[in-house]
């Protein structure tokens, strides 16, 4: 009598299979070998070499590579639709066991911009390593605008105006407010400016933009919001380097006032136009809609806004 039980046998996958099924799904994901391996923690060889098993396994191609795409074939398309599903489940799943534990483990990677950093996460990461040392946090920080879900990241932190309309997003900040600061002894030697306009006669540091754009500094008077194109011999893509060339004379710098704080406490910095200053949206933390948030993600967001790092004036 035929043992039905042989043939379930024979349709369960290996274990082999499950790891690979794994690789396959973040190669999906991303089209990207080089992303896909940055989220599974192993190299794009190591990644390839594996898909070639599974595919040598299961008889059938699963992605069509070129050295500029990379393309589901129809056999991997319908193999995607079958797991993909399952195996979100069980990544929710795992992820809620995190209420078990007397310490949450993980790993999140996160894409901020640079002076959210600095005033968020400067303050906030020697607090969260110590409440939870098994999390583990990749920072990137960057002006440069990017896909965070195509780039492997769970997160990004920008100014909540350029945050993408198809992401979930969790405010940080109040709105902040966006002034124009010079050293006293460039104030000394050029004069100080009395309204925004002045700056055309001034030496200004520029502002590249994170989609390579010259940024127009923005100011508010009494018919509204305006921008000035201003000159500049230096221009930079990060506030760090902007206000250390501004701290040493070399001009006037633009951004937002907490990030001039300090240096302004310090005396080596001096806010001019205030009376133009203009107010923009606060920082935000954003991720995608159609995964779940990882709890190590969740308690960094709770961590935030309980320590409150910076409140703006």
């Amino acid at each position: 009598m035929p043992d039905d039980r042989a043939g379930d046998r024979a349709m369960m996958p290996s274990r082999a299979d499950l790891a690979d099924f794994a690789y396959f799904l973040a190669i999906a994901r991303h089209r990207n070998f080089r992303i896909a391996g940055l989220e599974m923690g192993v190299s794009a060889s190591a990644l390839s070499h594996a898909l070639k098993a599974l595919e040598k396994r299961l008889g059938v191609r699963l992605f069509n590579r070129t050295n500029r795409s990379v393309t589901l074939t129809a056999a991997g398309d319908e193999l995607l639709s079958a797991i993909n599903g399952p195996y979100a489940a069980i990544g929710q799943a795992v992820a809620q066991l995190d209420r078990f534990r007397d310490a949450p483990a993980g790993h999140i990677r996160l894409n901020v911009v640079a002076d959210a950093a600095t005033l968020i996460l400067g303050p906030v990461m020697p607090v969260f390593t110590d409440r939870y040392p098994d999390i583990a946090v990749d920072i990137v920080a960057s002006n440069r605008m990017v896909d965070v879900v195509g780039e492997g990241f769970d997160a990004g932190i920008r100014y909540g105006g350029t945050v993408p309309e198809d992401m979930i997003a969790q405010r940080l900040s109040p709105d902040l407010r966006w002034v124009v600061a010079a050293s006293p002894a460039y104030l000394e030697r050029f004069g100080t400016p009395a309204r925004p306009q002045d700056l055309l006669q001034h030496r200004c540091v520029g502002i590249r933009l994170g989609d390579a754009r010259l940024y127009r500094w923005e100011f508010e008077g009494p018919d509204g919001e305006f921008a000035i194109a201003v000159p500049g011999q230096v221009t930079v893509d990060d506030g760090l380097t902007m206000q250390a060339i501004a701290i040493n004379g070399g001009g006037l710098t633009y951004g937002i006032e907490p990030a001039f704080a300090h240096a302004v406490a310090q005396g080596t910095l001096r806010l001019v136009l205030e009376d133009w200053a203009t107010t923009g949206p606060g920082f935000h933390l954003y991720y995608s809609s159609r995964h779940q948030v990882p709890t190590p993600l969740r308690l960094l967001i709770d961590l935030i806004r309980e320590l409150r790092p910076f409140s703006p004036a």
